[in-house]
This record gives C-alpha cells, sequence and structure tokens, in this order.
C-alpha cells in the first residue's frame, strides 16, 4: 500500500500580484481561468477514481500554484469549505497548501485553522536579503523567519520550498539557506534548481548577460550539499527539482541546463556514489589505521557471511542498499555502475540490497 498521496488542485498566479523574476504561474500550470468550485470537486473525482483500489495510508488534497493566503478571505473559504468538506467525510486526511511568507499573519492562521489546515508551505527560495531582492520576491528574510515562527506556533506543519540558483546566489548562500531552514526546523522541504521560462524577467536577464543558469553539474553539486544538511537533520525532502508536468511543454522552457526529468536520481544518486567511495578509499588505504563503516555477519542488516578479504587489496566487494535506493546506487543510466568499474577495474563489485537496510544509506562490505 502506498504511504501518501497528494491531490493537487493548481490555482494558477491567483492571490499573487507580485512578478518574481522566474515566474510565470500561467505557463507553469497550464491555466488560464479561475478555479471553479466545479473545477476541484471534479480534479478529486477524479484522482479519487485512480485510488479506489489502493487508498493510501495519508491522502491530502492541496492547493497549488499560487499563493493561496494572498487571496480575498471569501474565495480561500469557497476552496476551503470543499476541502473541509471531504476531511470530515474521512474521504480525506489532510489539507495541505502554499503561500508566500508575507501572507501570513495570526487572521489568516485563524482562519486556516477553523478549516482543519493540516500542512503550509512556504516559498522561502532563499534566506539571503541580496537574493531575494535581486528576485524581486518583495518581502524580506524578516518576514520568511517571522511567518515560519507564526505557522509552528499555531500547531500547523510546517514545509519550507528552497530554489538553486536565482540571481545574486553563490554555493554559499545555498548553503547558508539549508542551515537556515534546518534551524527554523521544517517538517518537509523541497529544493527547485532555477530554470529558466518564457515570458520571464529572468529571461530578459540572460538575454541581457545580467544572469548566468547554472549548469546541470553545478545545479546537482549544489543540491546535494543541500540535500545532505536537510536529511541529517530528518527534514522529509519531499521533491527535487521540478516534473515535466510543471513545465507544460518543452516551449515553456528555454534554458534546459539545470532540467532533468530525474533531477532527484542525480541528486540521489551521487551521493550514494560519494558514499560508496569515500569507504570504498578508506578500505584501500594500506597506511590507514581507519576503517571504512562496513557491516559484518554479526550485523543484523547484514544477513549473509561474505567471503573474508585482505581489506587492502581487496578482489571482490559487496555494495549494500535498501531495495528503494538501488537506483540511486546504480546511478542514473548506471552512471555509477561505469563509475566504479573504470575507477577500480582490479576489484569484482557486486551490487545487492537489503530490506533491513535504510533507505538513502549506502555501504561497503567485504
Amino acid at each position: 500500500m502506498k504511504k501518501h498521496a497528494i491531490i493537487p488542485v493548481f490555482i494558477p498566479h491567483l492571490g499573487c500580484p507580485n512578478d518574481c523574476v522566474f515566474c510565470n504561474q500561467k505557463i507553469i500550470t497550464a491555466r488560464q481561468q479561475q478555479v471553479s468550485e466545479e473545477d476541484v470537486r471534479k480534479t478529486i473525482s477524479q484522482y479519487l477514481s485512480t485510488l479506489q483500489e489502493n487508498r493510501p495510508e495519508t491522502l491530502e488534497l492541496a492547493f497549488f500554484g499560487g499563493s493561496f493566503t494572498g487571496l480575498p478571505m471569501e474565495e480561500q473559504n469557497r476552496y476551503l469549505d470543499i476541502a473541509l468538506e471531504y476531511k470530515a467525510a474521512g474521504i480525506i486526511d489532510k489539507i495541505h497548501m502554499s503561500t508566500r511568507p508575507d501572507y501570513i499573519d495570526e487572521a489568516i492562521l485563524d482562519n486556516l485553522a477553523a478549516h482543519e489546515v493540516d500542512v503550509i508551505e512556504l516559498g522561502v527560495q532563499s534566506f539571503d536579503p541580496a537574493v531575494l531582492e535581486a528576485s524581486n520576491r518583495g518581502h524580506s528574510a524578516e518576514d520568511i523567519y517571522k511567518a515560519c515562527r507564526l505557522i509552528k506556533d499555531r500547531g500547523f506543519t510546517l514545509g519550507i520550498q528552497l530554489m538553486i540558483g536565482l540571481p545574486k546566489d553563490s554555493r554559499e548562500s545555498c548553503i547558508f539557506s539549508a542551515k537556515e531552514a534546518v534551524r527554523i526546523g521544517p517538517s518537509i522541504a523541497r529544493l527547485y534548481p532555477t530554470v529558466v521560462i518564457n515570458d520571464t524577467e529572468l529571461e530578459n536577464m540572460m538575454h541581457r548577460g545580467e544572469y548566468r543558469p547554472l549548469a546541470q553539474e553545478e545545479a546537482v553539486s549544489i543540491t546535494k550539499d543541500m540535500y545532505r544538511i536537510l536529511d541529517r537533520a530528518g527534514i522529509n525532502i519531499i521533491r527535487v527539482g521540478l516534473k515535466s508536468t510543471d513545465l507544460v511543454s518543452e516551449n515553456g522552457l528555454i534554458e534546459g541546463r539545470t532540467y532533468h526529468p530525474a533531477f532527484r536520481q542525480l541528486v540521489e544518486g551521487e551521493i550514494a556514489r560519494e558514499d560508496l567511495q569515500t569507504q570504498l578509499e578508506v578500505l584501500l588505504a594500506k597506511d590507514s589505521p581507519a576503517q571504512p563503516e562496513t557491516l559484518t555477519a554479526e550485523d543484523p542488516a547484514h544477513p549473509e557471511t561474505l567471503p573474508a578479504e585482505d581489506p587492502a587489496h581487496p578482489k571482490m566487494l559487496t555494495f549494500l542498499c535498501s531495495p528503494a535506493s538501488f537506483n540511486n546506487m546504480i546511478g542514473h543510466k548506471a552512471c555509477n555502475r561505469k563509475f566504479f568499474a573504470e575507477t577500480y577495474p582490479g576489484i569484482d563489485i557486486n551490487y545487492t540490497t537489503s530490506d533491513t537496510v535504510e533507505d538513502g544509506r549506502y555501504y561497503v562490505l567485504v
């Protein structure tokens, strides 16, 4: 059984008069008209029909695509009343939405609480004031801290969305944002590399030479470092990179170097490669007394006995992970397997899985 699923309702550009340099909500959501109450019910029905035989443990109705709490209160309530109706009937379990940090205050949260909203995601994008200004976010870093504090104090589940490669951004500012997110302590996070979309100011800035998009390798490297920071803090990273459906079509994307349909796997595969290579290098270091993070036959996560080898001169090794992490261990299009085969040609590596290994953890076995 799938543990979690979201029914997304996209509300394009509504509630957000600010034009961030990277944003063209009409293209991103492929919706030109206001979403009616009938549209919301139709969307819910369509998703429920696909889940009849395999309902997830937790089903959320989520309002995405715009700054929900920037809508007039009457309009918010038309959507929220529908969501609460489905929640009260036990058809959905949680109500989820995304909004801007400057559209959060006590009155707004009072109304959300009255409608039993559970999760509030903030499009933070960056904690760096220079990046916020260059991106025309229209709010300050202090607005972010205040909104996060209010949301957590009121008992809502907080989510934070961060972007990589915005104007005036750098690896250092991205790492700073990840560390600030950890300090605040959201439950969930999303990481999005910046993609240049048609009909945005960011496109104009790029053509004027005022903005350089990250190369894909740069985006993966920075995102990987941010991912590690958030993951080690126990924050659930629910999305890494845009889906193709977020971009509507290739015509909505003019600078694709940071976009990849499997961007999350690129990031998680790089993490797997680094973790395995670090352990392997320690194992191969003749003059190092340190031992790698390996499992033994006595370890509950290692159910079988493997042949003993001279740790300094192994000819056969096993790389181990959970079944869910196997594709990341192999790498996108088997890039990790190719890397280890070419870098360590004298070692025969067996790639295997165990249900007792935690997802996202990788081990070298002798």
